[in-house]
């Protein structure tokens, strides 16, 4: 069956979806809805502000504007925007981070980011204990 879509599209997961498993795809995908489990691609994963994420993610190149909980690692860049909020670990060889984006975990960044990477290497989130005067 050829492909329907044009070139140069990209897939949308609209906010009133949530996806429980394994998510995989080539080219590009727009999320605005909630996904828990794994997600792999070699492409773009772009989550917007409405979105909400726990999974482990293998990816190209990421943009994360909603709420993402896990590990990432991706093979180009990892951008977060300036209403992301992220709790989890980035390996990447790029990494852009906007002013006012929440960030709680551990980064590698470097053009080696990804030599010998083993998933026992990440932290694995916890909820942050709250300082009390």
């Amino acid at each position: 069956m050829p492909d329907i879509r044009p070139a140069g599209s990209e897939t949308l997961i609209g906010s009133d979806v949530t996806i429980k498993g394994e998510l995989s795809f080539e080219g590009s995908m727009r999320v605005e809805g909630k996904i828990e489990g794994k997600i792999a691609t070699r492409g773009k994963l772009a989550l917007g502000k409405g979105a909400q994420i726990t999974a482990e993610a293998a990816v190209g190149q990421i943009a994360i504007e909603g709420t993402f909980k896990g590990n990432v690692v991706a093979s180009e860049r990892v951008e977060l925007a300036s209403s992301a909020h992220v709790l989890g670990d980035l390996r990447a060889p790029k990494l852009v981070i906007a002013e006012g984006a929440t960030f709680v975990g551990n980064c590698h960044v470097s053009p080696d980011a990804l030599k010998d990477v083993k998933p026992a290497e990440f932290v694995v989130p916890i909820a942050a204990t709250p300082i009390r005067k």
